[in-house]
């Protein structure tokens, strides 16, 4: 112990005498550890964002969707199938069901005359599934079912064309067709792109159903459910099975996931993307690297006479190679922890990740996998830097380093 405490007292002491020449390689050093450090927490970001744009589309991780169809093609009885995945709910404590129905097309009042506006109809746990958001206003509630004036979220485009009216002061949409009446505007979803003027409505299943006697013809209702992603691989076929026991011939009933953890190539792109992040950064610190060694090496030649002093009042080799390597380790693994130290301050900051990822909900914290990767590869490179002038200082002679 008492060695090793010496040979670091060293390797500090030859820091502070050559803090210029040290401070200048090591700046490559603490860049490539912070740019190390950066990929990998990006890799972190574009992961959870990669996540939350495949859970808007087809559910969080693990949805499952069950749909009913009759093998002769004719119209599935809606209230029968309600009925039956609802008591199977029940029976297994689902947390979250949703019942879904989209591509419909209901007949909306506008200034210009009636335009069919794209609507879909759901529960108000349906949004939390998928992840969607709200430009303004709120998501449906329990209650809203019972209201005089039925919810109704409209797309951006749509609420541009009714005259962009502040939700506070309670616009109303007029419907014609079945389902015709005064709705009122609740909540606003954004473009999904700058070009996107998709004129669409969302309204309750419960509030649109109670307003007609049937939903109209091809309208094809789905559940679905959101379950543990650790239990999914138990759950649906068990549910399956329960949701098709006594179901009447020429009946079917599917129960498929959704979500993007099902699909194994999502898998596989996330992992190649990762692969290729850490190759990127891989050749980042190799460079920095390379640089430390070439200066490590250089700064040795100018040091024979130093080692052939130590050496000459008594310095064993062993000190002398562990007071050198050991003063490329430590000098380096202080660059890498200031680098890694101004990365974490910068990406703590939640507008700059959400500057980057633009649409990004659930902001991860700076992941420590992260820090901890660009730890270890500051001592590897201190280790590697300063290994190779260690053994140059070993062959060193004590005779020939006082003549040189």
């Amino acid at each position: 112990m008492t060695g090793i405490l010496g040979a670091l007292a060293d390797a500090w002491a030859e820091i502070r005498v050559h803090r210029l020449r040290v401070l200048l390689s090591l700046i490559g050093i603490a860049v490539s550890v912070a740019a190390l450090t950066a990929v990998f927490a990006f890799s972190e970001y574009q992961r959870q964002y990669q996540t939350e744009q495949s859970d808007r589309s087809g559910g969080r991780a693990a949805t499952l969707v069950v749909s009913e169809m009759n093998i002769d093609g004719s119209p599935v009885d809606v209230d029968a199938f309600d009925e039956r995945v609802t008591a199977a709910s029940e029976r297994f404590a689902f947390s979250h069901t949703a019942r879904v129905v989209q591509g419909l097309a209901v007949p909306v009042a506008l200034s210009d005359g009636i335009v069919d506006v794209y609507a879909r109809l759901y529960d108000p746990v349906y949004p939390q599934i998928h992840r969607e958001q709200l430009l303004d206003g709120r998501w449906f509630t329990d209650s809203d079912v019972e209201a005089l004036a039925p919810p109704a979220i409209i797309t951006e485009a749509l609420w541009d064309r009714i005259g962009r009216v502040p939700l506070a002061q309670h616009p109303t949409l007029a419907l014609a067709g079945p389902a015709g009446g005064t709705y009122q505007v609740v909540g606003v979803t954004p473009r999904q792109t700058y070009m996107d003027e998709s004129l669409g409505v969302d309204l309750l299943f419960d509030a649109y159903r109670s307003r007609v006697d049937a939903l109209p013809e091809g309208a094809q209702v789905q559940f679905e459910v959101w379950v543990p992603q650790g239990m999914v691989e138990e759950i649906a076929p068990v549910l399956a099975m329960d949701l098709r026991a006594g179901l009447p011939e020429g009946q079917t009933i599917t129960v498929n996931r959704s979500d993007w953890a099902a699909q194994p190539g999502n898998l596989n792109a996330m992992a190649t993307f990762e692969m290729v992040v850490g190759g990127i950064a891989a050749v980042i610190l190799a460079l920095g690297a390379l640089s430390l060694i070439n200066i490590q090496l250089v700064a040795m030649r100018q040091r024979v006479r130093e080692i052939g002093v130590r050496r000459a009042f008594g310095a064993t080799s062993g000190r002398v190679f562990v007071s050198v390597l050991l003063e490329s380790l430590v000098a380096t693994t202080v660059a890498g922890m200031i680098g890694i130290a101004i990365v974490i301050a910068i990406l703590r900051s939640d507008w700059v990740v959400t500057s980057m990822f633009s649409g990004i909900q659930d902001v991860p914290p700076f992941p420590m996998r992260a820090a901890v990767i660009g730890l270890i590869a500051s001592v590897a490179v201190g280790a590697v830097a300063g290994f190779i002038p260690a053994l140059v200082a070993l062959r060193v002679k004590v005779i020939d380093a006082i003549r040189f």
